[in-house]
């Protein structure tokens, strides 16, 4: 499993040279909100579809 140094180190590579500091900040932000849904999915830390529609239609009102 590659290190985190490793993932970032990657993640930058895929970005355009053109990127600036702000792109690779939001890529890196991004890649670790990922991470961290998949690490709660695992762990078996989520809600099914009809409860998310029922907490959705509350919101929506």
């Amino acid at each position: 499993m590659p290190s985190i140094k490793e993932k970032v180190h990657r993640l930058i590579e895929n970005l355009p040279n053109e990127a600036d500091y702000d792109d690779i900040m939001e890529a890196v932000f991004v890649q670790q909100k990922i991470e961290h849904g998949l690490k709660q999915l695992d762990n078996g830390m989520h809600i099914s579809n009809e409860e998310m529609k029922a907490r959705m239609s509350k919101w929506l009102k």
